[in-house]
């Protein structure tokens, strides 16, 4: 899925096998022989869902193909971003090009080039129940590359299909027996909106872990939670990574944090869930973000036509692998799971921003009254992870009958897909705001120092924010963090730190800390103090 995130981007221009050249080839040999014979075989030379039964005289085989397309595209909304519809266009050809769809090489040709050429289609957001795949939205894909409808490039920006392809020397494609419903069938709207919701949700969960461990070290928590025997009693995947990820970012033994020594000695006796419980609640939201990677793996190397044509066997069989179910459930699993890791980073803006938790300036300001300081980015969060559990409904519980009752069973996947991406920026948002808020909480503690790794994710967060001496225009600043993590510069610059603990097997530390109990004496004679 990495790969077709990076089509989107650009990245890649596309080429086909001689391997693939050859299975398409094949395939459509066994479609023109039917034709030829005059064969009765669903949405080749019959009508389309209800219509199964309407024969179609071999003259007006063309034209079926094209009213397909053309009555299909009835989408409603925004169109994808170009980024959006290079992935779905990259993914209908893997598809085609696995062979079993029946596409003739010269359109499948026809495809790559638009690609290649970045000439997108216009594809509308809205209108898919991810039945016999997604309709609309890729009927409005196979439409501009008929030359029909509304294409962007970035030679032309938004122009008649046909005078963009014109303007990159291309040929609208003329469909062919069955390529009509090649083109249509499938999951890949859903499961390529998926594929940016996965690789996001993966990187906002890392990148959560060290905005997390930050907020620790502000709120003055202990490590002794992330003690490795802890977790392997309940050795699921995520809570080790998670909690090994806390250690390597927090173990004074190996860069020192003075604001950790500051409170060795304190009178408390737990820390709150929201930090004590990262690598619970944090590890389900990596686990659920793995198993849906595996399911959008799958699914974006699968044949999703109907009818499928096996070439070898001479045969075509309708089947049901255009039906969404299986990448909509994991896309609304996705949005649940990570939703998650903003739930419990607003509880941990609460604490940073309450002086009666923090132990700090209310709202992590001075002059407070004069100055509001963090008080309605607090405020913001919250608004969005409002907003997310109305999101986090799953749309795949949900089914319409469409098409005369042919298609008596939906997925709604678009709209899983749709709204976990949607989810997910949210997330993003969330923790943008509680990084904020706690490099904020870090000038209240100068001249102390936390470890070396978290002192880089400040000094990268200082790099476009100034700290917050009186009030000023907040969005910026929460937008500038966000853009940060999107880039993924916050787990750039703690990665190499957190390698470096994995890889060279660096002995555990375990510090005295009020909130565990030891047989052994203190390490150090020092009074037990509390630092106010």
């Amino acid at each position: 899925f990495t790969h077709l995130v990076n089509l989107g981007r650009g990245l890649y221009k596309i080429k086909l096998t001689s391997e693939a050249e050859r299975k398409v080839v094949q395939a459509r040999e066994l479609l023109d022989t039917i034709v030829k014979e005059n064969k009765v075989v669903y949405g080749i030379t019959t009508g389309f869902g209800k219509f199964a039964r309407t024969v179609i005289p071999v003259s007006k085989l063309k034209e079926l193909q094209e009213n397909l397309v053309r009555s299909h595209s009835a989408g409603l909304g925004n169109p994808l971003s170009p980024e959006r519809t290079r992935m779905l266009l990259a993914l209908r050809i893997n598809v085609l090009a696995k062979g079993h769809s029946g596409i003739s090489l010269e359109t499948l040709l026809a495809m790559i080039q638009a690609f290649n050429a970045s000439c997108l289609s216009f594809v509308p957001e809205k209108g898919t129940v991810g039945a016999s795949g997604d309709l609309a939205p890729l009927s409005h894909l196979a439409l501009g590359l008929m030359g029909e409808g509304k294409m962007w490039s970035p030679k032309s920006g938004w122009a008649d299909a046909k005078y963009v392809l014109e303007a990159h020397g291309l040929k609208p494609v003329s469909l062919k027996p069955k390529e009509g419903l090649a083109l249509i069938n499938g999951t890949q709207m859903i499961t390529s909106l998926g594929a940016e919701a996965v690789e996001r949700a993966q990187a906002i969960a890392r990148q959560a872990d060290i905005i997390a461990a930050l907020t620790l070290e502000v709120l003055k928590g202990t490590t002794k939670a992330f003690d490795s025997d802890i977790h392997a009693l309940r050795p699921h995947p995520g809570q080790i990574e998670v909690a090994q990820r806390f250690r390597s970012l927090l173990d004074s033994d190996h860069h020192l944090s003075e604001i950790a020594e500051s409170h060795r000695f304190c009178d408390r006796v737990q820390d709150a869930y929201t930090m004590r419980c990262c690598p619970q609640v944090h590890g389900i939201a990596n686990d659920t973000i793995k198993f849906v990677q595996d399911i959008i793996n799958v699914e974006i190397n699968s044949a999703t036509d109907n009818p499928m044509v096996f070439a070898e066997r001479g045969e075509t069989i309708s089947g049901g692998n255009f039906h969404g179910e299986y990448p909509a459930k994991a896309l609304d699993f996705l949005a649940i799971a990570v939703h998650e890791l903003a739930s419990i980073s607003e509880r941990r803006i609460e604490r940073l921003c309450n002086p009666s938790l923090s132990e700090l300036p209310a709202f992590l300001v001075n002059e407070g009254g004069l100055n509001s300081g963090f008080m309605i980015a607090h405020c913001t969060a919250a608004a969005l992870v409002s907003e997310n559990k109305v999101l986090c409904h799953p749309s795949s519980v949900d089914s319409l009958s469409t098409s005369a009752a042919t298609e008596d069973h939906v997925s709604m996947g678009g709209w899983a897909a749709r709204k976990s991406l949607r989810v997910v920026e949210h997330v993003e948002q969330v923790l943008a705001i509680e990084l904020l808020v706690a490099c904020q909480g870090i000038e209240f503690l100068r001249p102390l120092r936390t470890t070396t790794p978290l002192e880089k994710v400040y000094e990268l967060v200082r790099s476009v924010v100034k700290p917050w001496i009186k009030d000023r225009f907040m969005s910026p600043d929460i937008e500038a963090v966000h853009r940060l993590i999107i880039d993924q510069k916050v787990w750039d610059v703690a990665k190499p730190y957190i390698d470096k603990y994995q890889t060279e097997y660096i002995p555990e530390s375990r510090p005295n800390s009020p909130t565990a109990f030891s047989l052994d004496p203190p390490a150090s004679p020092r009074k037990r103090v509390r630092h106010e």
